[in-house]
């Protein structure tokens, strides 16, 4: 079991993950709190991922607000049963308000220097709660050491650098792991 701590950089917020791997599969609990475009709030999250780090749950709940509750077999569908057909294709997940994220696809795609792979990823908004599927890549600069992030839908880049689980330790102008 790992136990890590991320501050916003602007030290508006911070995290609290425990992460726990095991031979059949990953699961993240982690508690946030935070302010966006939106304002501040208070959430919770937990992913579930198979034993090759691909998400196969994922639930957020907003203190005092709004919840999400999705789940990826073979397609993606809500705690109900529904189909989520918009979310296709998608096997990560980013959640605006954690650099954990970034570190499902990192694992998962086990990039090599000068490698890029781009993927689609079911993007959460928080406070707002709103879920879509979006373009993404990412580019090993550094073997398990530094990645470029690249939102395709938005332009946005960044370097981050992670540690020898995949987990960030620098997010430049958005986060850094507190030691």
């Amino acid at each position: 079991m790992k136990v890590v701590r991320w501050s916003q950089r602007d030290g508006a917020g911070l995290e609290h993950l425990v992460l726990d791997e095991r031979s059949d599969g990953v699961v993240i609990e982690s508690v946030i709190v935070g302010e966006g475009d939106a304002g501040a709030f208070g959430m919770t999250y937990r992913i579930e991922c198979d034993a090759r780090w691909q998400v196969t749950r994922l639930a957020v709940k907003l203190a005092g607000g709004a919840s999400i509750d999705l789940h990826r077999g073979h397609d993606w569908t809500d705690a109900h049963g529904a189909p989520q057909d918009a979310l296709g294709g998608c096997i990560d997940v980013d959640i605006i308000a954690t650099p954990f994220t970034n570190t499902l696809p990192l694992r998962r795609l086990d990039l090599q220097p000068g490698a890029r792979r781009e993927i689609r990823v079911v993007y959460v908004r928080v406070p707002e709660m709103t879920v879509s599927a979006v373009a993404q890549a990412y580019t090993c600069l550094e073997a398990d050491r530094r990645y470029r992030f690249e939102g395709l839908d938005t332009g946005f880049t960044a370097e981050i650098t992670v540690d020898e689980y995949g987990l960030v330790t620098d997010y430049p102008g958005l986060f850094q792991r507190i030691p």
